[in-house]
């Protein structure tokens, strides 16, 4: 089989098997025959000492620049103000970290990421604001159920108390009733008590 060592990234011919030159790692021993395109001394070494005959082809030239690539100055320009707009978001980030938000004096994506923090802490603070405000109402509310509570008279302990009540009334009054009287009953015979 015969085996093309390339790094060519397009026109392949589909009847032949090609190989990654740039990841050569080992001979493969199947091979019969080794094209190996550009300069890899390795490859060409290793398949030699395996008997396998191996030729050398020059790799094609790159492609000379065209006019949507810029020049090297237009990218020297390039790579500097992405390196300062990179500065200015770093120096952003770092007074995020100590806690402020300063805004930087140049880069325009930090002068955005400046502004929607701005953006963002005053809805924040609004928020805080209006939760304080709910935390205050509803303590006030608090205050106000604690007062209706102390307002309204305590009720009797229970029915049994009541009971205990009318009997010590009729008691002192020397009236007769039964042991197991009803609260209703009793209520009765203190209602027919002459008024004194």
């Amino acid at each position: 089989m015969e085996l093309i060592y390339t790094n060519q990234l397009e026109g392949f011919d589909p009847d032949k098997r090609y190989r990654t030159a740039s990841l050569f790692r080992g001979i493969e021993r199947d091979a019969t025959a080794v094209v190996v395109v550009g300069d890899y001394p390795d490859i060409v070494a290793a398949y030699e000492a395996a008997g396998v005959d191996v030729s050398v082809e020059e790799a094609p030239a790159a492609p000379l620049p065209s006019a949507k690539v810029p020049a090297s100055d237009e990218l020297a320009d390039e790579v500097a103000k992405l390196r300062a707009e990179n500065g200015a978001v770093i120096l952003l980030l770092d007074g995020l970290d100590a806690g402020e938000i300063q805004q930087p004096g140049f880069g325009e994506l930090a002068t955005r990421l400046f502004e929607a923090l701005g953006i963002i802490h005053a809805s924040v603070g609004e928020l805080t604001t209006e939760r304080d405000g709910l935390l205050l109402t509803v303590d006030a509310l608090r205050g106000e159920v604690e007062a209706l509570k102390r307002a309204v008279p305590e009720p009797p302990a229970n029915e049994a108390g009541e009971i205990a009540a009318l009997k010590v009334k009729l008691d002192a009054a020397n009236v007769q009733y039964r042991a197991n009287a009803s609260k209703e009953s009793l209520e009765k015979l203190i209602a027919e008590l002459p008024k004194a």
